[in-house]
C-alpha cells in the first residue's frame, strides 16, 4: 500500500528529486526517477548479495559540520552534498532524507566498462545460439554499458555445458556469471537449498549439492531469474525466438491463487507461459506445473466438433437442439464448473432462470486438494468465489454435487446440463445417463462424454478473455492468446445464444463489456466496475458477505489474504 505524503522523504538521483519511502533501495528509487541502474545480482524480491558490481554509482550526502552538527552551506546558501571518494553499489544503498546518487558520471561510466569487460572474460561469444537471446540482460549491457572491445587476449575458461541440474532445468556452466539470483531464490523463497558455487577464482560455477537435484515444483522461476542463458527450461529451450512471440496476459487457473501469467504465442501456437508480476498475488513466481497448462489446447482428447446423437452439427444446430431440450424439460441440473469466467457463471444463470422446468438445481462441483502454502491453494477451481459473487449458487455447501445421483434415481431431474466436468464426479454412470437428456459442454472429452445427446465444445483459458476471483476475492482478468478451434463458438456466446432462444432476460449482446454493463447493475459487489476498467494487477471485491462459506483450507501463506 502507498505511504502518505508526509512519511515519505527526498532523495536526488542525477538531480532528480524523488519521494519515496525511508529505507527505499536506490536501484527502485532511481528506476522511479526514469533512471535506469544497470544489475544482474539484484532482484526486488530476493535477498541483496552485491555480487555483481554493475551498479557502482557516486554517493553523496548533505554535509553536516562534526562539531556544531549544523549543515555545512555553501556560497548559494544551500547545503553542501558531501560525495564519497569511491563509488558505491546501489543495491545495498537505502533511501534516506537528502541521499544524492549520479549514475552518469565518468567515474561510474568506467566502472561500468571495467564490470562487463571482467564479465565477458570468460564468457563465450555465441547469442546467436544462445537460447536467452533476446532477453539477455549482459548482451543488453554489454550494448548500453559495454566499452566494446576486450583487452584480454587469454584463453577463455572453459566449462561444462548441458548440465541437467533437475528434470526441468539445464544448466550452461560457461555462461554463468555468478550473480547467485537462482541460489537465494531457492534458499529464500522455494525453501529448497539444493544450489551453491564451488571451486574459485574464475573457475566458480553453480551446482547442486551432493545428492540433490533441481526438482520442486518452483524450479524453473530460476530460469526466468537468470539474466544471461545459463538456465534454461527444458521445455522451451531452442523451440522459438522470444522477439517472434506475442505476449498476452493471463491467469493461472490451477488453484484459486490466481496467479498472474504471460502467455507467449506465435501464429497460434503457444510457446510457454511465465509469471507476470503481481506483488499482491504472486510476486514474480509461479509454479512449474502451472506453466504447462497450455499443452491442453492440443491434446488428444480435445473437444473440437459439435455432434447431437453422434451426428455431427454446425454450432447453430446445437444451440437450437439445447433450447428445445431445456424448454421441455421436466426437471432440470446444472452441474457447474469453477473454471468457468465470472462472464460465463453470469449468463448460466441467467440460462438457469429462463428455463420453465419445474425442478432446477445447480451444482457446482468442488475440486480439493492437497495446497502447498506458496502459491498453489487447497481449492483447485479458479474462480469458486464469482460463482457465490455472481449469485450461480447461493452456497457452496447446497451446490454440492453429491445431492445430484438421489435426484436421478428418484426421478426428479430428467435433464443433465454438464459444463465443463464430468458427471462422473458425482457418482452418475452410464446406467444413470441413458435416463436423462445428458448434455455435455466441455473443452475435452471425458469419460461420461460418450454418452451425451448432445455435445458441445467449448474454448479453453487461453482462446478466450474473461475475469476469474481468486481466493483473496480480487477480480482479475485474462486475454485471449490464440484462437479456438475452427468453427466453435465462445462459451459466452453459445450460453447466450441458448438464452435468446429461450426468451431470457440478459445483456444486450455476449461480449464481456455487454455482460459487465448487466452485472453492474444487478450485482452490488460489481457496481461501477466495466470489463475495460478492471486493472492489470486486479482489483479487490467485498468479499465479506461470504465469510461463513466452507471454502477449501490451505491459504496463501507468503502474501496477505
Amino acid at each position: 500500500m502507498a505511504e502518505s505524503a508526509d512519511k515519505l522523504i527526498s532523495v536526488f538521483v542525477d538531480g532528480i528529486e524523488v519521494k519515496v519511502s525511508p529505507g527505499t533501495n536506490m536501484i527502485e528509487a532511481a528506476h522511479k526517477a526514469g533512471v535506469e541502474v544497470p544489475h544482474y545480482c539484484y532482484h526486488s524480491h530476493l535477498s541483496v548479495a552485491g555480487n555483481c558490481r554493475m551498479c557502482l554509482v557516486e554517493m553523496g550526502t548533505p554535509g553536516v559540520d562534526r562539531n556544531t552538527r549544523q549543515p555545512i552551506l555553501g556560497p548559494d546558501g544551500k547545503q553542501v552534498i558531501q560525495w564519497m571518494p569511491k563509488p558505491t553499489i546501489a543495491c545495498a544503498t537505502n533511501a534516506t532524507p537528502g541521499l544524492h546518487i549520479r549514475t552518469t558520471s565518468k567515474i561510474v561510466k568506467d566502472c561500468r566498462e571495467g564490470i562487463m569487460e571482467f564479465l565477458l572474460v570468460n564468457h563465450p561469444l555465441d547469442c546467436p545460439i544462445c537460447d536467452q537471446a533476446g532477453e539477455c540482460h549482459l548482451q543488453e549491457y554489454a550494448t548500453d554499458y559495454g566499452r566494446g572491445y576486450s583487452r584480454y587476449v587469454e584463453d577463455k575458461n572453459v566449462k561444462p555445458k548441458r548440465t541437467m541440474i533437475g528434470p526441468r532445468v539445464i544448466l550452461d556452466n560457461e555462461r554463468c556469471i555468478l550473480c547467485g539470483r537462482c541460489v537465494r531464490f531457492c534458499k529464500e523463497i522455494a525453501k529448497d537449498e539444493v544450489l551453491g558455487f564451488t571451486e574459485r577464482g574464475s573457475h566458480s560455477t553453480i551446482a547442486c549439492f551432493p545428492g540433490k537435484t533441481l526438482d520442486n515444483n518452483y524450479s524453473l522461476n530460476v530460469v526466468d531469474l537468470c539474466p544471461v542463458g545459463a538456465l534454461t527450461s527444458t521445455d522451451f529451450r531452442f523451440k522459438m525466438r522470444v522477439w517472434f512471440l506475442k505476449e498476452t496476459p493471463s491467469i493461472c487457473t490451477e488453484s484459486s491463487t490466481g496467479v498472474n501469467t504471460t502467455v507467449w504465442s506465435r501464429e497460434g501456437v503457444i510457446y510457454r507461459i511465465t509469471p507476470r508480476r503481481n506483488d499482491a498475488v504472486n510476486d514474480t513466481w509461479m509454479s512449474d506445473s502451472g506453466r504447462v497448462l497450455y499443452k491442453q489446447v492440443a491434446a488428444e482428447n480435445r473437444s473440437t466438433a459439435y455432434a447431437i446423437e453422434g451426428r455431427p452439427v454446425q454450432a447453430a444446430e446445437a444451440v437450437a437442439a439445447l433450447a428445445d431440450t431445456l424448454s421441455k424439460a421436466k426437471g432440470v441440473a446444472f452441474l457447474a464448473s469453477g473454471k468457468s469466467s465470472v462472464e460465463e457463471m453470469y449468463l448460466l444463470k441467467k440460462l438457469v432462470a429462463a428455463v420453465p422446468a419445474g425442478t432446477k438445481a445447480v451444482h457446482l462441483v468442488p475440486h480439493v486438494d492437497k495446497g502447498d502454502d506458496f502459491l498453489i491453494s487447497a481449492d483447485r477451481n479458479p474462480n469458486t468465489r464469482g460463482a457465490l459473487l455472481t449469485g450461480l449458487v447461493k452456497g457452496l455447501e447446497s451446490a454440492k454435487c453429491e445431492s445430484l445421483l438421489p435426484m436421478v434415481q428418484e426421478g426428479s431431474i430428467d435433464t443433465l446440463v454438464s459444463l465443463n466436468e464430468c458427471a462422473g464426479v458425482c457418482g452418475l454412470g452410464r446406467e444413470e445417463l441413458k435416463k436423462l437428456q445428458y448434455v455435455y459442454l466441455g473443452t475435452h472429452y471425458c469419460e461420461t462424454s460418450q454418452y451425451a445427446n448432445i455435445e458441445v465444445p467449448l474454448l479453453t483459458v487461453f482462446e478466450k478473455d474473461g475475469s476469474f476471483v481468486n481466493q483473496q476475492f480480487r477480480l482479475q482478468k485474462f486475454s485471449q492468446a490464440v484462437p479456438g478451434p475452427e468453427g466453435v463458438m465462445s462459451d459466452r456466446a453459445f450460453i447466450f445464444a441458448t438464452l435468446a432462444k429461450l426468451g431470457g432476460k440478459g445483456p444486450r449482446n455476449a461480449s464481456a463489456e455487454a455482460v459487465w454493463e448487466s452485472m453492474a447493475a444487478d450485482i452490488p459487489q460489481f457496481a461501477g466496475i466495466s470489463f475495460a476498467s478492471i486493472p492489470a494487477e486486479g482489483r479487490p471485491i467485498d468479499g465479506s458477505a461470504f465469510a461463513s462459506q466452507p471454502f477449501a483450507e490451505g491459504k496463501n501463506l507468503h502474501f496477505s489474504a
